[in-house]
């Protein structure tokens, strides 16, 4: 019985820490300053987007078990010689409904530089629709940036890695 009094004392305290939360407090200027170059001065002729799945959550066994995913989103400037304006990096969870929102002003990407955010196994915000947002501007043509999420999780001994490629967004229908 003291044993037991013993235990649950002792792992009380961590029943009531919250669990981790995504990058929220991410400074992506000091962070990835060594991937960031300043701002163009010229006009920003070109725009483009992309929508990202990420799987935080992923339902297993005919639906009766939840595997939780961290999720680094990685953004790519594929160019090698234009610097790559990122105007928006946000989180969304399975409803539409925003998580997060990682910048508070543009950045601008070196040439073949990246920036990443992080989101912890323990985070399940997003659910097993998560998404990110993504949009990017550049003074002139240059390469389309590579955008993807990196899912790592595991269940037991059973250890699973994939990657979700973002979508460029377009609007579609007719014209």
């Amino acid at each position: 019985m003291r044993m037991m009094l013993w235990l649950i004392a002792l792992l009380c305290p961590l029943a009531s820490v919250p669990p981790a939360l995504a990058q929220s407090k991410i400074n992506i200027e000091q962070s990835f300053a060594d991937s960031l170059t300043a701002l163009p001065k010229e006009e920003l002729a070109v725009s483009g987007g992309f929508y990202v799945p990420a799987y935080s959550s992923v339902a297993m066994s005919q639906g009766k078990l939840r595997v939780d995913f961290s999720v680094t989103l990685s953004l790519h400037n594929a160019s090698e010689t234009q610097p790559l304006v990122v105007k928006r990096i946000a989180y969304f969870d399975t409803a539409g409904k925003l998580v997060e929102s990682y910048l508070k002003a543009p950045v601008a990407l070196k040439p073949l530089a990246t920036v990443s955010i992080f989101i912890p196994t323990d985070d399940v915000r997003g659910g097993t629709g998560a998404n990110f947002l993504v949009d990017w501007a550049a003074t002139g043509e240059i390469a389309e940036p590579v955008v993807e999420a990196l899912m790592v999780g595991g269940v037991a001994n059973a250890h699973y890695a994939f990657i979700s490629q973002g979508r460029p967004t377009r609007t579609a229908g007719k014209k």
